[in-house]
């Protein structure tokens, strides 16, 4: 799940949009250049004739995560309305995160029935938008079948999500404000005699007095996929401005090729070159002390509950997520008497990149068999208030109720841990978030901390550039094989001798060819930035 700024993996959430009162961006519909696909969809748009609801249709999507208890009522509810509004229904299934790696691409692959799937630059949407995974959406299809987003979506977004020139996702036409964070328990950190955490390598007193105190708690409980390459990536971001995954892969999880956000010069570089070497030799250590003495979760590939979600439950001393997708943990936390400290990852210069406008998106499956009611329905899903809200928030009355002054809160009776369809859980992520109300659940801690973050957020030069890996996908491929196998033990710690390690591993990315994929991704990144100087 590519995130590059949710590590975020992770991905990946979406309140806090709305209390930061985030502006949409309103134009004309977008008539990008692509030429329109093959099909009945292409077909009906070039000829400008009227979609044709006379058949019923099932819809067949999938979203990250899994699905909240109350999901069969909501989407209930849901396609009560698409049946009257398009003749279609949607049927919603779930990729886990810890199955993101392995599932997602094969999903696409498999020949079974899908028509939309999430999509994110953190989540392999430009490797599997080159491998024609995904459906060409000109920008005739988009303005003909979904209207209602087209006139929200500015044309920098559309520019954003072309790979090789074409359009394969449709972006959220308002991308998150989020920075992403490390969770701790304030009354531990008490315990440890800690009043502030300012670096992520400071946090050792604390994971002790988690093993020393509380035995049923890990103090470092590591998902397999979101939190596996989390901590490590903290560390490293108090040596650079580390953009989340490397460029050639989006993937985490990876070694690759990258750059440092606080560099104004954008000078691409091997993750095995200075100055990256030198951060992740640091990172490294910190992490094989920790794993050493315990601290860290022994087999963290089992593991397939995100630390977000174990942290309430007390069964880690930290938690890692952004600011969007940690606000129920909060809530639920405020509901158990838990008072949380939030760290925020930060470069050294204080700031971290704002989130480019393919964090949160769908892309219809090239082989989708109704690809034209797909993007009737996201139209709908993605800018009808109704929608929206229904789709976010749930039921009124079972999930949520307005408050007397217009924000959302609970039910009598209801609490963030009973709420059978809590916000942000369903994996809709992608919808209007300028439609929300303000959250009455909203804790004290969380406000302030959002009232920061316009402050953190600032553009980076790459802001916007997507990977072409059409040319050494097989290089990118043995690169990411080389990372499984080499360097994600490195990042959980789990090595005998870190300098050996990182030896070991230079010598096996070489021979995956990583500096052929280095000098593919210095051309395309020089390409970038000069059609940014024009």
């Amino acid at each position: 799940m590519k995130r590059l700024q949710t590590i975020r993996m992770l991905s990946l959430p979406l309140l806090l949009a709305a209390m930061l009162s985030l502006s949409a961006c309103y134009g004309n519909p977008v008539d990008n250049s692509n030429p329109a696909a093959d099909g009945p969809a292409a077909t009906s748009a070039r000829d400008g004739s009227s979609p044709d609801h006379s058949k019923e249709v099932k819809i067949v999507g999938y979203l990250l995560g899994s699905a909240p208890k109350g999901m069969p009522e909501v989407l209930a509810a849901i396609n009560e309305k698409l049946k009257r509004d398009i003749n279609a229904t949607l049927e919603i299934n779930y990729i886990g995160w810890g199955d993101v790696a392995s599932r997602y691409p094969l999903l696409l692959v498999s020949g079974e029935d899908v028509d939309f799937v999430f999509a994110a630059d953190w989540n392999y949407y430009v490797s599997e938008a080159s491998k024609g995974a995904f459906l060409n959406l000109s920008g005739e299809m988009l303005n003909t079948y979904m209207p209602a987003h087209m006139a929200r979506l500015p044309a920098a977004a559309l520019e954003a999500a072309k790979v090789n020139g074409k359009v394969f996702m449709v972006p959220t036409s308002t991308p998150d404000r989020k920075v992403n964070v490390a969770m701790f328990r304030k009354d531990i950190m008490k315990q440890a005699g800690m009043t502030d955490i300012t670096e992520m390598s400071q946090i050792e007193p604390y994971l002790a007095e988690v093993k020393r105190s509380y035995p049923d708690m890990i103090p470092l409980n590591l998902e397999s996929q979101y939190d596996l390459p989390t901590p490590y990536h903290y560390l490293l971001a108090e040596k650079l401005g580390w953009p989340g995954a490397p460029v050639d892969s989006g993937d985490p999880l990876s070694e690759g090729i990258t750059f440092d956000n606080d560099d104004p010069s954008g000078k691409i570089v091997s993750m095995m070159e200075e100055p990256y070497l030198s951060a992740q030799k640091y990172a490294a250590g910190i992490m094989k002390d920790w794993y050493d003495k315990g601290y860290i979760n022994k087999n963290p590939y089992a593991n397939k509950v995100r630390s977000k979600d174990n942290f309430i439950n007390g069964k880690t001393g930290v938690a890692f997520g952004n600011t969007t997708d940690v606000a129920s943990v909060l809530t639920s936390a405020k509901e158990k008497g838990i008072e949380v400290y939030l760290k925020p990852m930060l470069y050294p210069s204080g700031r971290t990149a704002q989130t480019s406008w393919i964090n949160n998106g769908v892309a219809v499956a090239a082989n989708s068999k109704n690809p034209e009611r797909t993007l009737e329905a996201l139209d709908l899903l993605m800018e009808d208030p109704a929608y929206v809200t229904l789709a976010y928030f749930g039921i009124e009355g079972v999930n949520y109720a307005i408050t007397s002054d217009d924000r959302l809160g609970l039910p009598e009776g209801v609490t963030n841990d009973s709420n059978t369809y809590p916000p942000d859980a369903a994996g809709f992520w992608f919808v209007n978030k300028d439609l929300f109300k303000p959250m009455a659940t909203w804790t004290d801690s969380y406000i302030g901390l959002q009232g920061k973050i316009k402050d953190y957020l600032v553009p980076v030069p790459y802001l916007g550039f997507t990977f072409n890996s059409e040319n050494i996908k097989t290089e990118v491929a043995n690169i990411k094989n080389v990372s499984t196998q080499y360097a994600q033990p490195i990042f959980i710690g789990a090595v005998n001798n870190v300098d050996e390690a990182f030896d070991i591993l230079d010598k096996k990315l070489k021979a995956a060819g990583i500096d052929r994929v280095k000098a593919e991704v210095e051309q395309q990144a020089a390409e970038f930035l000069a059609a940014k100087q024009q």
